[in-house]
């Protein structure tokens, strides 16, 4: 049984099928009304989902059936947001109404999940989602002063989080706008903008099967590191749209990757001027738009979000136009067969999670 989880700005989507066969499916709505930011969770762990709302992080470990109502405070002492509530199984001090804007598993330990706050604020759980401690150290950087969001300028948030693949202690993080942080030391020391990295990072990506390698979907344009994160350079020739938001890379090879992109936000985020693309690239060839094969883009598209399970060529999309599957990485998708209302073409997915 495959289960695909779309968060979408009022509602959390469940959807489970046989296989990938693009019909057949069943569709379940849950937390309708919320307010949600991200999804996140990890392939040893199916049935215990994180979400990220607005006013803080929920759980679920039953698969989005229900849901923990614990997580719903939840960012550290000192920051904007409401009255500050010691929770004594926790090794931080929370506050209620402050946004989750992502949350990921470690490849490592299904136990151990990272979640990031606007403001930019890092927590570590070790049990699943129980407990979690601030990793402390963001708000000092240099460049912290420097950092900002455009919506709301007078804040930012952690984006996007990866952890190695091969280092368990090695964390990337994207602080949507200002920098890219790193850690080598399970966030014990901080690193920020390393030479050639994006300044607005939305999506980080690794690879299984290349260590060093990390990609980045950013508004300021695609990057790629080879080392850890520790210098970038920009393979974007052929890339016309530079707004960058998602990015994977082909579970069966490294060197191919997807990004989808737009010419600016408001292309890209708001569905009445939406007007995006998915570019594919491969080796040192130029970025290849991808059209006419099965994926919407275009006029009226917002920015497609990526997942994959882990298996050559196939990989999971989502818009506002629906659920799409390739297993050629890119040649041609289906469109999914699932309850797609058409209220959800005025929405943008925040987040997609697949378990095969």
């Amino acid at each position: 049984m495959t289960t695909v989880i779309v968060a979408v700005r009022d509602r959390l989507l469940v959807y489970r099928g046989d296989g990938f066969e693009p019909d057949g499916w069943t569709t379940t709505s849950r937390l309708d009304g919320r307010d949600l930011e991200c999804v996140g969770a990890h392939p040893g762990a199916p049935e215990r989902l994180f979400i990220g709302t607005r006013n803080g992080l929920l759980r679920s470990v039953d698969g989005g059936e229900s849901f923990d109502r614990r997580e719903t405070q939840f960012v550290a002492e000192g920051t904007a947001g409401g009255q500050a509530i010691a929770r004594p199984d926790t090794a931080a001090t929370v506050r209620e109404g402050d946004r989750v804007m992502a949350v990921t598993g470690s490849p490592h330990d299904p136990d151990v999940v990272y979640a990031g706050t606007e403001p930019s604020r890092l927590y570590r759980s070790c049990d699943g989602g129980d407990s979690w401690t601030h990793l402390e150290g963001l708000a000092v950087l240099p460049s912290a002063d420097e950092w900002s969001f455009p919506p709301r300028p007078h804040t930012h948030h952690v984006r996007t989080i990866a952890v190695d693949p091969f280092d368990p202690d090695r964390l990337y993080v994207g602080i949507e706008a200002g920098a890219l942080v790193t850690t080598s030391d399970g966030g014990e020391t901080w690193h920020e903008r390393p030479p050639g990295a994006r300044r607005d990072n939305h999506t980080l990506a690794t690879h299984p099967d290349r260590e060093g390698r990390l990609y980045a979907a950013a508004g300021d344009g695609y990057a790629e590191s080879d080392d850890g994160g520790d210098s970038w350079h920009h393979p974007q020739d052929g890339l016309a749209h530079r707004y960058c938001w998602s990015v994977v890379p082909d579970p069966g090879d490294p060197d191919r990757v997807m990004v989808s992109s737009a010419r600016g936000a408001s292309t890209a985020h708001v569905p009445r001027r939406a007007d995006s693309y998915v570019y594919r690239r491969t080796g040192n060839e130029p970025c290849q738009r991808l059209e006419g094969r099965g994926l919407p883009t275009g006029e009226g598209v917002v920015r497609t979000v990526f997942a994959t399970v882990g298996e050559p060529g196939i990989v999971v999309a989502v818009n506002n136009r629906g659920l799409f599957l390739t297993r050629e990485f890119g040649d041609s998708w289906v469109q999914v067969d699932v309850d797609w209302p058409v209220a959800l073409e005025g929405q943008v997915p925040r987040g997609l999670v697949v378990f095969p």
